[in-house]
């Protein structure tokens, strides 16, 4: 009798075990399976945090051609006529420029992006024009509106440089720079296509002003150069991608 009971009690913990080693084993693989589903959460939704991030740095190749002769745009301000000289030009200057991206990207709606402040050596060619050559260096900002998961990005940016023409003013060309030394003013907008987070392109429309702020008078005239044209130019990251940290 007491075999039979033995053999019975065997059977009803065999019974009672088997469910409870399922459960274990539900217990063991519900975290792992959370887990997984937390990475996936965590990873960036947004593709274009890893392009535009504060203290990012970018090398910047840009060239234009710029053969529209225009007024000074701000000429209102010095009680200007909007008037344009007798004399045309065509500028064809290349940037050199480091991008450094000063704060991530943040704001409501079509406004939100993020900053870069941008320094430049130029060099502008003038194939039409008494001068020749322009060198200068120039800084400025530049608003990058970004939405999510974009590769366009349109942007806004001005510049500010000094530099050297080589002014035929003082050798008696009409019209021409008054001096060598002079003073750059940039105002551009376009788009920005991102083929990934190392590398962009960007055109878009560029004014540039060259005059040297009326140092040349009263001995020689200050006309200066307004003209606008495309512009074309590539972004290349410096340094190594972004880490996203899981949240």
């Amino acid at each position: 009798m007491s075999h039979r009971n033995l053999a019975s009690f065997a059977v009803m913990l065999a019974c009672f075990t088997h469910p409870i080693r399922s459960v274990g084993q539900d217990s063991t693989t519900q975290p792992s399976t959370l887990s997984s589903e937390i990475l996936r959460e965590s990873k960036p939704a947004d593709r274009n945090s890893s392009i535009y991030y504060k203290n990012k740095l970018e090398f910047s190749l840009e060239t234009g051609w710029l053969p529209r002769n225009i007024p000074f745009v701000f000429d209102f301000l010095l009680g200007g006529g909007y008037n344009v000289t007798g004399l045309q030009y065509t500028l064809v200057p290349t940037l050199a420029s480091l991008r450094w991206q000063m704060g991530n990207v943040r704001g409501p709606s079509i406004l939100r992006g993020n900053w870069d402040l941008t320094l430049s050596g130029a060099f502008t060619a003038i194939p039409r024009g008494p001068e020749t050559h322009y060198e200068a260096y120039d800084m400025g900002i530049r608003r990058n509106f970004v939405r999510h998961n974009w590769r366009i990005a349109p942007y806004f940016d001005g510049r500010l440089g000094m530099g050297r023409i080589d002014a035929k003013g003082p050798k008696g060309v009409a019209y021409a720079q008054g001096q060598d030394f002079t003073f750059t003013l940039m105002i551009g907008s376009g788009v920005r296509y991102n083929f990934n987070s190392r590398y962009a392109i960007q055109l878009g429309m560029n004014y540039m002003h060259i005059s040297n702020l009326y140092l040349s008078e009263p001995k020689y005239p200050n006309y200066g150069i307004n003209v606008y044209g495309p512009m074309f130019g590539i972004d290349i990251r410096l340094g190594k991608a972004k880490r996203h940290s899981p949240q």
